[in-house]
Formats: C-alpha cells, structure tokens, sequence
C-alpha cells in the first residue's frame, strides 16, 4: 500500500485543481477521508484476521461494491457538502476507488480484491511502480522507507501537482466553470 497520506493526494490533487466552486472545502475533505477510509481494514489483523482473508487487509474495503456503496451513503449529507448529489457521488466515488487503484501499482502485498463479493481473487495492475509502503511507523526512518516515500512523490505527488497545473489552466482559459 503507499502510504495513508498519499491514499489522500488524488482528491486533493483534483479537488484544488478544480477549485472550490466546484469542489467545496467539505467535500474534498470527505473525498480525502473516503480516500484513505479502506485501510481501516488493517484493524482486522488485531481481531486475528488473516491477511489474505476476505475481510482481511485489501479485501473487501477494497472492492468496487465497496467504493460504490459507500458515496451512496453519504449522499444523505449532500446538503453539508454544498454540492450537487451528481458531483457529491462522483468526487466521493473517484476518491475512493483511487485507493484501491493505488494499491494494485504497489510492488508488494496479494493484491486487491476488486470482486468481492463475487470472487476471492486479488488483483494487481499491469505495472507495479510504487514502492509497497511498510506498516510499522519507524521503518520510514530506514533506506527503504525512504525508498517508498521516493516512489510515491514520483509516481503520485509529482503527477499530481501537474493535475493541478493543467486543471488550473484550464479553468483559468475558461473552459471549465
């Protein structure tokens, strides 16, 4: 997995690209919580859930019914967010399936389970390119946790700081309102 602050860079990187007109302060905070919202499964390890368990770590906070369902949950705040119910699931549903997404292009772990219910099998990307981030707080203080952090401002913070850039300009030239 990268690292749960990273989980959170898709929707800050496009929720101020966009800008708060489209995008409420509200919103992209629940869009950042949404983001990193599936590692809560790493709580099941302290109740002796297997990894590889359906319920254990990337299996079903992980899934697509998971990142649809959820959002559809909280548009009973669409009121709170200052935005459209449209705009509401779409920003919460993207938010959330970028978890998983940028789980599978980590180089460790046994994937995502993408299917669950329907199946047990765990996923990875094509490409695996960020560096698997380690559980254990004090191991980003070591080579490889600086690796990992290395990794993740390449492949996710960089890229995204030039979404902010070009959704800037955009809405700068005013092709979107």
């Amino acid at each position: 997995m990268p690292t749960i602050v990273t989980h959170a860079a898709v929707p800050l990187c496009l929720g101020l690209g966009l800008g708060r007109k489209i995008i409420p302060t509200r919103l992209l905070f629940a869009g950042m919580v949404l983001s990193m919202l599936p590692d809560a499964d790493v709580l099941s390890f302290k109740l002796g859930v297997a990894y590889a368990n359906e319920f254990g770590h990337r299996g079903f906070t992980h899934s697509l019914l998971f990142a649809f369902f959820v959002p559809i949950l909280c548009l009973l705040g669409t009121r709170w967010f200052r935005a459209s119910i449209l705009r509401v699931w779409s920003f919460l549903t993207v938010s959330l399936l970028s978890h998983s997404l940028l789980d599978s292009v980590t180089t460790g772990g046994m994937g995502v389970g993408w299917l669950w219910p329907w199946s047990d099998e765990r996923f990875f990307a094509p490409w695996q390119v960020i560096k698997v981030a380690p559980f254990a707080l004090s191991r980003y203080l070591t080579p490889s946790g600086f690796a990992v952090i290395y990794s993740e401002l390449q492949w996710v913070w960089l890229p995204g700081f030039v979404f902010i850039g070009v959704l800037f300009l955009i809405r700068k030239i005013g092709m979107l309102r």
